[in-house]
């Protein structure tokens, strides 16, 4: 089987927004005009095709990415609809990680809103290049103009409009495209046919003004336009359309569309323009990895006959098909029926079936080509981040790294038939969502799930009652505490002697430990010269500090943000060995950790919080009462306000409740992990006693 489409005839875009702004919508209204599907999907109704889980349709969010594929003017795009809500934010990541190019969504009322800031800095990070649509141009208090300035100025963008909405509100009745310069109406409702006409007298200044700004940006980012630009004083429309292209792929400027989605305005638009600016997958820079065993670097080209190279960026456990894991390949291709190596694990992988998803419809292909999206069903080693290469020509692709957890909830089966069923349901589940925790209380014997927020732990609970018919009790949430030290403590010896009949014990280690900056984690160093202890002692060592930093000397929580150096010690000839070495090591730990003058550490969250003007001194002072601290505010439209804050996650438990009875159910609010910072004493001690 052959290529069906030349590899620039490709598009892997992501659809990343704020909660609410409208991806989704936007995501089905794609599938319509591409024909994947025959009918109009609506969030509201719970009839779309991307958020086909029972949870999503219930709440109206997105909460897995779906990836989906549809054909637009001979191109395939490949689109992930990301969730846009905070606990779900490993979705984003790692679809951030395998995407060539975003569709950012903003409500055209709001703007740049907390969440749509976390996707743009996410999508810097990974280099991903993008265009904007503002949506929602129909509703009471839309502004275009206003969504163009909080771009520009909340996310230090350079937005470029390429076109201009016609009339606002219940009058928005099509836009202006400024570089052809042609008026587009929609006048039938479900927007499959466009009618071309001539521009509204009353924005033809506007226009002229506009395009002359677009032919100026678009000169600056090549040399050649510039050379024309300053000759003829102006550039033909595939000259504007080339320009543009090449500031989106460096990153220096996004070119801003409107729209509609609900309403069926603006949506083809939208896709010629994805694929007008958005990179196709011979425009993203080689895929760079190390080699395994020896660590060099290897660098892959975007070529089938390369070797092969991929990456499995998410796993669904599909209740009809089994296990799929989606992957991404870089170079090379994939064949059913052959086998691959997965790097990551050292672990050989047989291809079952390659699966071409269009939301919950599959297509069964035999192939999948550099530069694609798709799914394989059947592996049994590869989770999210595994890179999948050639046996013959191994090379490690960089792996995806996803936040900590900052809430636990106790959870116990029912009965003991739901038992077996609950562990097979968490491990499934864990497997899928990298920043879902499992373990066992050894105090308690309970299990502990851990998870980004309430609502996250929400859904994974409900999920398990529903998929996988898990009846379960659940305790009350608990924030995930963490330990660290405050000053540094040098030369802690242990020694650690057992004599029995026979061979005894002895393993003798001299460690220095010392605070780290926050988020460092703990890292641990080997600094014996001389043979003082043996080489092959070390591992058991190291593995001795991380078993011991997994639980506290406060309240038994992780330990982080701290150094461990091994800097002497003994061994005997016959009595030491690895074990000997982890428990001289772990008792060292704890000696070392309590002279450290050891502190408790909470996390503590970024809050935004809208409120209408009247309710600001209530929600001040709810946030006061949190333990919270206020960092700002900002006027918004329609007469609220923007309260930024921060806050112990220890102290927001129920505050969606206390906020919509204060503002008579008007205020709303959204809440992220910014970083850990020490309990006061006066909460330590409740915690630790």
């Amino acid at each position: 089987m052959s290529r069906i489409h030349p590899l620039d005839s490709y598009r892997n875009i992501g659809i990343i927004a704020h909660i609410d702004a409208g991806k989704t919508t936007t995501t089905e209204r794609i599938l319509f005009y591409t024909g994947k599907t025959y009918r109009l999907g609506n969030v509201d109704e719970g009839t779309t095709v991307t958020d086909w889980m029972a949870q999503e349709r219930e709440r109206g969010i997105t909460i897995v990415s779906a990836a989906v594929s549809a054909e637009w003017k001979g191109y395939q795009i490949n689109i992930i609809d990301t969730p846009g809500h905070i606990d779900f934010t490993a979705e984003v990541q790692r679809s951030l990680r395998v995407l060539d190019g975003g569709i950012v969504v903003f409500d055209a009322v709001q703007g740049v809103e907390p969440q749509s800031e976390t996707v743009w800095r996410q999508a810097d990070r990974y280099q991903v290049p993008r265009i904007c649509f503002v949506n929602k141009m129909d509703r009471v208090g839309a502004s275009f103009t206003r969504s163009i300035k909080s771009i520009r100025q909340r996310l230090g963008a350079n937005p470029v409009a390429v076109q201009l909405p016609i009339g606002a509100e219940s009058d928005f009745i099509g836009m202006v495209d400024l570089i052809t310069q042609k008026a587009m109406y929609y006048d039938e409702e479900q927007g499959k046919e466009i009618r071309y006409g001539e521009i509204p007298a009353d924005l033809q200044e506007t226009v002229t003004k506009l395009r002359a700004e677009i032919i100026e940006k678009a000169a600056e980012q090549d040399d050649q336009l510039i050379a024309k630009f300053l000759d003829t004083q102006t550039l033909s429309i595939e000259d504007i359309k080339f320009g543009l292209r090449q500031g989106v792929l460096k990153g220096k400027l996004s070119p801003v569309l409107c729209g509609s989605s609900l309403r069926n305005k603006g949506i083809q638009p939208l896709l010629d323009s994805v694929i007008d600016y958005l990179p196709s997958p011979q425009d993203v820079p080689p895929v760079t990895g190390l080699h395994p065993h020896t660590k060099e670097d290897i660098t892959r080209t975007i070529d089938d006959g390369q070797p092969l190279s991929a990456l499995v960026f998410k796993i669904v456990s599909d209740p009809y098909v089994g296990r799929l894991a989606y992957i991404r390949i870089y170079s090379g291709k994939i064949t059913q029926g052959t086998t691959v190596q997965n790097s990551t694990k050292e672990r050989k992988e047989r291809i079952g079936r390659l699966i071409r998803m269009y939301a919950d419809r599959r297509e069964d292909i035999s192939e999948v080509y550099a530069g694609d999206i798709g799914a394989i069903l059947g592996l049994k080693e590869s989770y999210t981040g595994d890179t999948l290469c050639d046996p013959s020509n191994p090379i490690l692709l960089e792996n995806i790294s996803f936040p900590e957890p900052v809430i636990s909830v106790a959870i116990e089966p029912k009965t003991t038939a739901d038992q077996e069923k609950m562990a097979e349901a968490l491990h499934k589940l864990s497997e899928e969502d990298p920043t879902f925790r499992v373990r066992s209380d050894e105090n308690t014997s309970q299990t502990i799930i851990s998870g980004m927020g309430e609502l996250h732990l929400d859904i994974l609970v409900d999920r398990m009652l529903r998929e996988f018919r898990v009846q379960a009790n659940v305790g009350k949430p608990r924030v995930a505490y963490r330990e660290t030290i405050t000053r540094p403590v040098t030369k802690v010896p242990y020694r650690y002697i057992k004599q029995t009949g026979g061979r005894g014990m002895y393993g003798h280690v001299v460690i220095d430990v010392e605070p780290l900056e926050r988020g460092q984690g703990v890292v641990f160093e080997n600094k014996i010269f001389g043979g003082a202890i043996p080489k092959e002692f070390i591992p058991a060592v190291e593995k001795g500090i991380f078993e011991a930093a997994e639980t506290g000397v406060l309240a038994g929580f992780g330990m982080t943000d701290l150094k461990v150096t091994l800097v002497d010690g003994s061994f005997h000839e016959v009595d030491s060995n690895e074990m000997a070495f982890k428990m001289a090591a772990i008792f060292a730990f704890k000696d070392a950790v309590g002279k450290g003058a050891p502190v408790l550490l909470e996390p503590i969250m970024k809050v935004e919080v809208l409120v209408p003007e009247e309710y600001i001194g209530d929600v001040i002072g709810q946030i006061n009462a949190r333990r919270g601290n206020m960092l700002g505010m900002e006027m918004r439209p329609g007469k609220t306000q923007a309260l930024e804050a921060t806050a112990p996650m220890a102290e927001m438990f129920g505050y969606a409740t206390e906020l919509r009875s204060g503002t008579q159910g008007r205020g709303v609010f959204t809440m992220e992990f910014d970083h850990y910072a020490p309990v006061p004493e006066s909460v330590a001690q409740k915690i630790s006693g």
